[in-house]
């Protein structure tokens, strides 16, 4: 599977690994994921969501992957690399014998069309552009041998270079696949793109002709012959399907971990796994629109985001499984700013900040207003909520803002409409929630001001120099212990300029499987390491 350089990916909830099992008693041939919701686009080079990449990564590979115990670099369609002392340039020797999914031979050229392609528009590569800023040139070699060359330090430079989703260029060059991409997906990864059943479900089957079916390392891995993805939002219902023996696998929220995951079932088919490792660690948020009239006023994020019952949500909702997010950085990270505490719940306080802003209940109707422009306006926002499972949050703050007068509307939204929303910037607020990253912070593609151009990730339009400056500097140090004071700083400044409402961080992979499933352990260090697995 390939590791993607973009490591912050948009999430909407849990998503689970899911196994179908046949009826018959005898052991299915495939395996059924459900991927929480149905790609806006299948484009490696433009998917900002959390359900492409899913997809993507059984058919797209990089030049290297990562080891999921030590998180060391391992070969993968290159098999050797060397740095040079500068760390400036980085050469790789590609795998011999690699076959696109259209049987043609895997080349150094396909490497280079890969990198030229990010800065070709018509590829729509924007979201992923800030990671190669510092790359100057890629040098085809010999047909196995390419070499990057980067212009600027940066301490991600050679795992951008390693990690680079590597296309076809006899394919995606093709005026007729280029019309298309992202519906004709061709890749060298160990699953081939079969089926696509619109709403439905995405269908891939094992590559047999997989460069890893002949290496001892990977003889273990991705070996069940189908993978069939559905699209569905519903915890209740995969909940019904894996209690019915119709899916095998189901990762789990903390509230359908302790409270739906009860009965004898639960004991005699199914295994409930709760389990920790250091896979970064994402958050739900919501995000401030910071051009908008009500929210650009810094004083006012920070009063909504005190009226957010954190407690009162992490024991109702979290079930003490989750830690309260106090920025852009999860707080298990060397990079928190550990100083940097989650903002009060005190509506009373908000209040006051409100009023000292220049909010008040003119007309008695149980609504602060305030002047802005000439015109009375409503302290009124509307929040964008793509998930059904997320509506609980959202009702409890929405009651808490009105008893001190603040009208927080709710408008639950179908995922692919919500997208286009977002990158038209046509919002007052959203729910969201962003991966946890890499182990290795960067900022940039959601933090930096550069990164609101276009349908860039920064689409709130959160903009601090200071921030700028020290995103910038941290990029340029190799050194990790001279990059965390500075990100901390950086975690301690857009906490407290309240562009988002942080929710949580896990602290737990949470998960349920029936006795179906063989797997060699609970967690690697880095992963539950799915592709491992096996059905019985």
């Amino acid at each position: 599977m390939s590791h993607k350089v973009i490591n912050l990916i948009l999430i909407v909830i849990a998503l689970g690994f899911l196994g179908c099992n046949n009826k018959s008693g005898k052991a299915s041939k495939a395996i059924y994921l459900n991927i929480g919701g149905e790609p806006t686009t299948l484009n490696p080079l433009a998917s900002s969501d959390g359900y492409s990449p899913q997809v993507q990564g059984y058919i797209f590979e990089s030049l290297l992957t990562r080891d999921l115990d030590s998180y060391e670099w391992k070969p993968a369609l290159a098999t050797e690399w060397e740095i040079s002392p500068d760390k400036k340039v980085f050469t790789f020797k590609l795998r011999k014998g690699v076959k696109w999914h259209d049987g043609k031979d895997f080349t150094a050229h396909d490497v280079k069309f890969s990198y030229d392609v990010i800065y070709t528009d018509d590829y729509k590569a924007v979201q992923i552009r800030p990671y190669y800023d510092a790359v100057k040139s890629v040098t085809v070699i010999d047909d196995f041998t390419v070499r990057f060359e980067v212009k600027d330090d940066y301490f991600l430079n050679f795992d951008v270079c390693a990690g680079i989703e590597v296309l076809p260029k006899h394919f995606y060059s093709a005026p007729e696949n280029k019309k298309d991409f992202g519906k004709k997906l061709i890749g060298t990864g160990p699953y081939t793109f079969t089926k696509y059943d619109k709403g439905q479900k995405i269908t891939l089957t094992k590559n047999d002709s997989w460069w890893g079916t002949t290496v001892p390392a990977e003889k273990d891995s991705y070996t069940i012959p189908k993978i069939v993805l559905r699209f569905s939002s519903e915890e209740n219902v995969s909940l019904e399907l894996l209690k019915k023996g119709d899916i095998d696998f189901l990762g789990l929220r903390p509230d359908g971990f302790v409270k739906k995951t009860v009965g004898a079932i639960w004991e005699e088919k199914i295994v409930k796994v709760k389990t920790e490792n250091k896979t970064p660690k994402g958050y739900n948020f919501i995000g401030w629109n910071m051009s908008h009239p009500i929210l650009k006023d810094r004083e006012v994020r920070k009063a909504l985001g005190m009226l957010v019952n954190r407690p009162l949500m992490e024991e109702k909702f979290e079930y003490n499984l989750s830690e309260a997010a106090t920025g852009p950085i999860y707080v298990q990270s060397d990079y928190a700013n550990h100083d940097v505490k989650p903002l009060a719940y005190d509506p009373q306080a908000a209040l006051k900040i409100l009023n000292a802003a220049g909010w008040k209940d003119s007309d008695k109707d149980g609504t602060l207003d305030k002047m802005i422009g000439g015109k009375k306006t409503p302290l009124s926002i509307t929040i964008l909520e793509p998930s059904p499972d997320f509506m609980k949050y959202q009702t409890v703050y929405k009651e808490d803002a009105s008893k001190i007068g603040v009208d927080i509307q709710i408008k639950n939204i179908e995922w692919n409409s919500f997208v286009s929303l977002l990158d038209s910037r046509k919002f007052e607020a959203v729910r969201m929630a962003w991966g946890g990253g890499g182990v290795e912070t960067d900022l940039k593609q959601v933090w930096h001001s550069s990164s609101a151009a276009g349908s860039g990730s920064n689409f709130i339009g959160y903009s601090n120099p200071e921030v700028d400056k020290l995103i910038d500097q941290a990029r340029k140090l190799y050194e990790k212990d001279q990059r965390i004071p500075l990100l901390r700083k950086a975690h301690e400044l857009i906490a407290g300029d309240y562009p988002y409402v942080f929710f949580f961080n896990s602290k737990y992979s949470l998960y349920a499987h029936t006795k179906r499933v063989v797997k060699p352990k609970e967690t690697f260090v880095y992963g539950i390491g799915q592709m491992y697995w096996k059905l019985q």
